[in-house]
């Protein structure tokens, strides 16, 4: 597999999907420290895609890293989402554009983004596949495939589909590794039967297993050992096959504390596996949204509706009930027009949703709970 991608240089990379942020904006400085700090530690694959931060994600890294660094110091990948074109001939013009929007002439890895059922049913009657195989054979990118989010039975179906899928991006950490929603721990038994390497996202579950509830953090703090981030992260590093695990970085903080225990990674030790479980059966008995904050759903919610804000809200109800996310609900995260109980239920969220969530229903949850 080492050979296979011969530039990648180690199994952790920086995602780009969340990063440092200063009144509405990337903060360039502090991300320009992490790039610096990333490369020095020899590590140097980087993924973005077009819609990531409302396209400012692309941007930073066309400023932070490749306006910077050679061509060759690092590995860029792209994606082509399904937001941005309606018909094949949309495709090219949006490839160049983030092409443009990057600063380079080629990517490194471009995936087929958050591939679903319905999404998959999009592309092929696009031709997606196709044309992108095509900017391939001209030199646009080097290795083509997919991000990933549905059953193990709908990866199946497109890896048989399209053999020319060189790697496949999985939600993968240890609450989804038997998740009946996610189905992590299949959907990564299907790659390796069909011999793809995996790319992780979500390894921390969009930050969910970084802030514990207490008594998951006891058992954690039993180990004496690193972070709770570390934990999680190493637990997806360390199953055969996993080319890269990414994790979304809003700081120099997080930073140091990932490549502490990536730069001479070591997978967890069986007592480590054993505290992993207990946590996860813990996180199982909270009853909590299981929402990983993308933020996919709001781009097209015609009521502008901060759902991933608003479900952290009930969560955090349902684990501490104080006042606070009262507070927040009601001054931070909504507006008139836009609180839970203003949904229309048009289900375009649904329709977008990676984990596949009820949003209509869970939000009819949350108005019942702040907007009494």
């Amino acid at each position: 597999m080492r050979s296979y991608f011969e530039n990648v240089k180690k199994n952790f990379g920086f995602g780009c999907m969340r990063l440092p942020m200063q009144d509405g904006e990337i903060d360039n400085d502090e991300m320009c420290r992490m790039v610096d700090y990333f490369l020095e530690n020899d590590f140097n694959y980087f993924d973005t895609a077009h819609g990531y931060l409302g396209g400012k994600s692309e941007t930073a890294l066309r400023d932070c890293l490749v306006s910077r660094y050679p061509r060759d110091v690092y590995i860029l990948t792209n994606k082509l989402s399904t937001h941005f074109f309606n018909k094949q001939e949309q495709i090219r013009p949006l490839f160049e554009s983030q092409l443009e929007a990057c600063g380079v002439e080629y990517f490194d890895f471009y995936l087929m983004h958050a591939q679903s059922t319905e999404i998959y049913a999009k592309f092929k009657r696009c031709q997606a596949y196709e044309t992108a195989l095509e900017l391939k054979a001209e030199g646009k990118f080097k290795h083509f495939g997919i991000s990933f989010h549905d059953k193990a039975s709908v990866l199946e179906q497109i890896l048989t589909e399209y053999p020319q899928i060189e790697v496949v991006q999985i939600q993968f950490n240890y609450v989804d590794y038997e998740d009946a929603s996610v189905e992590s721990r299949k959907c990564y038994e299907v790659c390796k039967k069909f011999g793809k390497p995996v790319i992780v996202m979500e390894p921390v579950k969009g930050g969910s297993l970084v802030n514990l509830p207490q008594k998951a953090q006891e058992i954690l703090d039993e180990l004496h050992g690193g972070s709770n981030a570390s934990y999680a992260i190493r637990f997806a590093a360390g199953f055969d096959g996993i080319m890269m695990v990414l994790s979304g970085m809003g700081n120099m903080e997080m930073m140091r504390d990932n490549i502490g225990f990536m730069k001479d990674f070591t997978p967890l030790s069986d007592t480590e596996h054993e505290a992993i479980k207990k946590v996860r059966e813990i996180f199982r008995g909270q009853g909590l949204i299981p929402c990983t904050a993308c933020r996919y759903c709001t781009d097209g919610c015609p009521k502008q509706i901060a759902i991933p804000d608003l479900f952290a809200c009930l969560n955090a109800k349902k684990q501490f009930q104080n006042w606070n996310t009262d507070y927040y609900y009601n001054n931070v995260h909504t507006k008139e027009g836009s609180r839970a109980s203003d949904c229309i239920k048009c289900g375009k969220c649904e329709h977008i949703c990676p984990q596949h969530l009820p949003i209509r229903e869970l939000l009819v949850e949350v108005a019942k709970e702040f907007d009494k």
